[in-house]
């Protein structure tokens, strides 16, 4: 990649939320705001460039974050990426984690309450 590609791979994207997901509003799998998101045990190579959202929300699941954490940390609206979040499932790219069983402790409640509320507050 020469340095002119490289500029444009960080630069970022001008397309319209619509039109990312088409004029879709829900996404094709449940997933509820405060579903962990992560990358399956076989990684697919993505086919987007850096500055791509696509690509930004699969950098981001490396830390498991919420569904509301990603639309915040990207400033994208709730719906748009409720809807790129589920392509990126069906596609093989992230799983969705289960929120929350019988098994988990108070603090484990309490800590995925805290990062949801914070990802909604900053949308």
């Amino acid at each position: 990649m020469d340095d002119w590609e490289s500029e444009v791979a960080d630069q970022p994207s001008l397309v319209r939320p619509y039109t990312l997901t088409a004029g879709r509003t829900e996404p094709r799998v449940r997933l509820p705001l405060e579903a962990p998101i992560g990358k399956p045990a076989t990684e697919k190579p993505p086919r987007w460039p850096g500055n791509d959202v696509r690509g930004q929300i699969l950098t981001m699941s490396v830390d498991l974050p919420s569904v509301a954490e990603v639309a915040a940390g990207l400033a994208l609206p709730l719906g748009v990426a409720r809807v790129l979040i589920g392509d990126l499932v069906t596609q093989g790219y992230l799983q969705v984690h289960t929120t929350l069983g019988d098994s988990v402790t108070d603090d484990e409640r309490r800590d995925l309450i805290g990062r949801t509320l914070r990802g909604l507050r900053a949308l």
